[in-house]
């Protein structure tokens, strides 16, 4: 009888220790979990979107184009992928920020379609441990305009405004950038674009860079860099946000030869001068919104009276409304711009020379963060003209659709 007392404080003695040898060995386990650094691998990750078009609804003229646009507007024009983008990117270390963007639905001609093109492939160095100082040094987008920097994931209108995309062909190029901004406005930007109110981006309150000046995926053809710089800062007004900005951009752009028609005259060294300057004003829709932008410069042109391709006088801006609204879980987010644009587009053939009028009438409708749809009524009166096509004037209206796939 006395043995069974013995042997239940033996077992309690062993279950304490045991119950003590578990709990040390987990907080040992919480602590190596504590201080073991994550691999670099473990700080990446992948994101991306799809947008397919269709443009040729209640169209009314056929030979209305936009090239830099949507090359499936107009004649012979179907089901579109515009965009197919997988982002691959990460904070390696404190200090140390990459993001690589693919795009496999790019268009290197009329005839051949979804080739794959490098969009962005840079890196982020952090000059303090908050990252307020950084250079950002690789393929990347310059900054010169508001809605150049905006995401076309996040962008309203089906495409970006002819007057300041015509700056920058797929915005982007080679260089290298430095950026500031404090840790707090940095965080701002990112929830600008986190709750859905159409921000940019983080590309500081300051910035200044050079860059080689013929757009992304282009080789340097001369020895000289064009030089960028902006300014920005967003101002909160009671519950309302506004951002007012400015930036400018000088340099010598090339006209390559296989992008001049034959009979068509150019500078001897067929360099010219390209420099914008450009304004900015943003009111983020909370909830109602406005976008407004206008640049004027120096570019290279095509002049039909010489047949030549001259540095001119460039001008054009643009202005939009929007409000954000909620329909139960939907999101919704009507809207409306006006554009105009005088002057060249150095990417086109000859330097192409436009005359643009556009408006266009627009929703949005958000039913998950997943999947998006755009309905955007255009009218549009655009001149275009090169060596091989002068005086041509084309009017007209269509209604184009994107749907938009977000992962």
């Amino acid at each position: 009888m006395t043995s069974q007392p013995r042997i239940k404080s033996l077992a309690l003695v062993a279950l304490l220790l045991i119950t003590s040898m578990v709990t040390n060995a987990q907080t040992t386990t919480d602590t190596i979990k504590k201080e073991t650094p994550k691999k670099w691998y473990e700080s990446m990750s992948l994101r991306g979107y799809v947008q397919a078009r269709y443009n040729r609804l209640l169209e009314t003229n056929p030979d209305l184009r936009c090239e830099q646009c949507d090359r499936s507007w107009g004649d012979n024009g179907g089901f579109f992928l515009r965009r197919v983008r997988i982002i691959w990117f990460g904070q390696l270390s404190k200090q140390v920020y990459f993001y690589i963007q693919p795009d496999f639905a790019s268009s290197v001609s009329s005839t051949s379609l979804h080739f794959t093109q490098l969009r962005d492939a840079y890196f982020d160095i952090g000059v303090d441990p908050k990252n307020e100082f950084r250079f950002r040094i690789g393929q990347s987008k310059i900054p010169f305009g508001f809605e150049n920097l905006q995401s076309s994931q996040n962008r309203l209108p089906l495409d970006r405004a002819d007057a300041l995309n015509s700056a920058l062909s797929n915005e982007r190029d080679l260089g290298v950038i430095f950026y500031y901004a404090p840790e707090r406005i940095r965080k701002l930007y990112s929830s600008l674009v986190a709750e859905g109110l159409k921000g940019s981006g983080d590309y500081g309150i300051f910035g200044i860079g050079v860059y080689n000046g013929q757009t992304a995926n282009k080789p340097e053809l001369n020895n000289n860099q064009h030089i960028v710089t902006r300014v920005t800062y967003p101002i909160a007004i009671g519950s309302q946000l506004i951002e007012p900005g400015a930036q400018a951009y000088t340099g010598r752009f090339v006209i390559p030869k296989d992008q001049i028609s034959t009979g068509t005259k150019v500078a001897s060294d067929y360099q010219y001068l390209d420099e914008r300057a450009a304004a900015t004003f943003v009111l983020y829709p909370k909830p109602f919104g406005i976008m407004a932008e206008y640049n004027i410069g120096k570019g290279p042109e095509f002049n039909t009276a010489t047949d030549s391709i001259e540095t001119r006088n460039l001008k054009g801006g643009y202005v939009m409304i929007n409000y954000k609204t909620n329909i139960g879980k939907h999101v919704v987010f009507p809207f409306a711009r006006w554009q105009t644009y005088d002057g060249g587009k150095k990417h086109e053939l000859d330097a192409r020379s436009y005359r643009v009028e556009e408006t266009e009438i627009g929703v949005e409708w958000q039913p998950s963060k997943n999947f998006e749809f755009v309905a955007m009524y255009t009218i549009s009166s655009r001149r275009f003209e090169d060596f091989k096509i002068q005086d041509n004037f084309q009017k007209g209206q269509l209604l184009r659709l994107q749907a938009q796939l977000n992962f």
